[in-house]
């Protein structure tokens, strides 16, 4: 565990349909160097995951979208799946509470299909980032320069593309927790 990341909260943004090990492995790697981490999503009581091919656990909400305050956290974890990004985007406030983190100049990791909620928040314009390929077309209409690579970081943006990237993405999501503040990250 790192001296620095204590203390670090992670606000995990989610609703049912996520990519259950996109969020559990990038969350148990959070914890294990000590930053606490909730699950926010719009439903006051559980979500439910998706498991590659079929519905997966349920997980309880630390806290319900509407008491969530983006000020209360370091950083910002989307997991991806595809039904996921694409409820989530519907929700004004959620956009609301991702567009912070980028005003506020924190750390962002957004995997899989999750850049689609920086699309909807209108934060990527200019940015360097990956994604699930299925979405490039959306990105780079949306103003992004989207590459193919395992992960991508730019100025505390964090992207990967599918499951198989977490443990790059995990490491440079920690990295750039670590780092605070990024002076040029920009909504």
């Amino acid at each position: 565990m790192d001296n620095k990341l204590q203390g670090k909260k992670v606000a995990i943004l989610l609703t049912d349909g996520f990519e259950q090990i996109e969020m559990t492995e990038p969350r148990k790697a959070l914890e294990e160097q000590g930053i606490q981490t909730h699950l926010i999503a719009p439903k006051d009581d559980e979500v439910k995951g998706w498991d590659e091919t079929d519905w997966g656990d349920v997980f309880p909400v630390d806290v319900p979208l509407n008491q969530a305050n983006p000020e209360d956290y370091d950083a910002l974890l989307l997991p991806g799946g595809v039904m996921n990004p694409d409820h989530l985007r519907m929700e004004k406030k959620a956009v609301a509470f991702v567009r912070h983190f980028f005003e506020a100049r924190k750390p962002v990791a957004a995997i899989c299909h999750a850049p689609t909620m920086l699309i909807e928040a209108d934060v990527v314009r200019g940015r360097k980032l990956t994604s699930y390929p299925s979405i490039q077309t959306d990105l780079r209409n949306a103003g992004a320069n989207w590459v193919d690579q395992e992960v991508v970081t730019d100025q505390g943006l964090v992207t990967s593309r599918k499951p198989d990237d977490i443990p790059a993405f995990n490491r440079k999501m920690i990295e750039e927790i670590k780092e605070g503040i990024h002076e040029r990250q920009h909504a």
